[in-house]
């Protein structure tokens, strides 16, 4: 029995000078708690010793059990001493991989600006939303029907002389304006009817100081019961009014569209001259029929601009080819 109590203090003893030259040699918290599971854990070392114990005299039993408290002790306060060191040297190189030196020189990163056309873009699409509009797009590839044939301009008719586009072999085309999503909407839509579309729209016209082959609009439609024209006027008047920041004397001259009638092109006197701004006139009952609306029950209007036209004004741009440029030099000054 002597010789197994003497191994059993040398087992002890053994495992506690081991323990003490692997706790100090661990440089992570997961072989730290690998260590904590061999040594203490329900089948660690001290686990096993410890069985020893049913084959000692019940005299000597307590102090195999002193001595293993002793060691496992020992063992729990080099376990969390190296435990608490690693943890601070993890802070430390955390802190140390954060610093934020505030004497070095900035990094400059350029910002940039809002182009023109899509400021103008913006502005009109909150005014309207502002009054209860929807925003509403459409493909910019569009069919021979949704683009001319739904709007009152069949095959034979003069108006699409001035709106000659680009024609694909499919028989498809580049859409002339954003009418198109009108047409779809409606078709999809019971009234009332309140949407604004915007989007680039395309007409083969030769390119100078105002004019381009691509451009962008922007169109409202209305469509209820007892809709007026003056309630259009009334639309575009506070249109004008938030979109130059002023109110402005507005007017209308007769004119003719082939989805609208009556018609009429609005022109706005700002700095002692009158400017051409929008195009606009009530719904042709011809176009409530092609979505299969009772011209007889509804009423509408729609008004449609050109967005580089109102930027040309806004930012004084003296040729429209300066806002499809990219020029850096000419878009810092806005």
């Amino acid at each position: 029995m002597t010789t197994q109590l003497s191994d059993l203090e040398n087992q002890l003893e053994n495992l506690r000078q081991d323990a003490v030259g692997a706790v100090a040699s661990v440089n992570t918290l997961d072989e730290l708690e690998q260590l904590r599971v061999n040594y203490l854990g329900k089948k660690g070392q001290l686990s096993q010793i410890l069985r020893g114990m049913g084959k000692l005299d019940a005299a000597d039993r307590p102090r195999i059990g002193s001595l293993a408290n002793e060691v496992k002790e020992a063992l729990q306060g080099q376990l969390e001493g190296r435990n608490q060191d690693l943890l601070q040297a993890q802070i430390q190189q955390q802190l140390a991989a954060e610093t934020l030196d505030v004497t070095m020189p900035g990094v400059y990163r350029p910002q940039g600006r809002i182009h023109p056309l899509n400021a103008v873009i913006d502005r009109a699409i909150d005014i309207f939303v502002g009054m209860g509009y929807t925003v509403a797009t459409g493909p910019e590839m569009e069919t021979d029907y949704y683009n001319f044939e739904a709007l009152n301009t069949p095959q034979d008719h003069p108006a699409r002389d001035m709106q000659d586009t680009f024609y694909l072999p499919d028989g498809n085309l580049l859409r002339t304006h954003t009418s198109p999503v009108q047409i779809r909407y409606m078709e999809n839509h019971e009234p009332p009817v309140r949407i604004v579309a915007p989007g680039r729209v395309y007409r083969r016209d030769t390119v100078d100081a105002t004019h381009a082959a691509v451009f962008h609009q922007i169109e409202i439609l209305a469509i209820d019961k007892g809709i007026t024209f003056t309630d259009l006027k009334g639309t575009l008047k506070e249109f004008v009014r938030q979109m130059f920041g002023e109110d402005l004397p507005l007017r209308f001259r007769p004119s003719y569209f082939p989805f609208t009638e009556p018609s009429a092109e609005v022109d706005v006197q700002w700095k002692g001259k009158w400017l051409e701004v929008l195009g606009c006139g009530t719904v042709d009952p011809n176009v409530l029929k092609a979505v299969g609306y009772d011209p007889e029950v509804y009423t509408g209007f729609a008004a449609g601009f050109g967005v580089e036209r109102f930027a040309m004004v806004l930012y004084q741009i003296d040729d429209i080819r300066r806002v499809y440029s990219s020029d850096l030099r000419f878009l810092r000054q806005l």
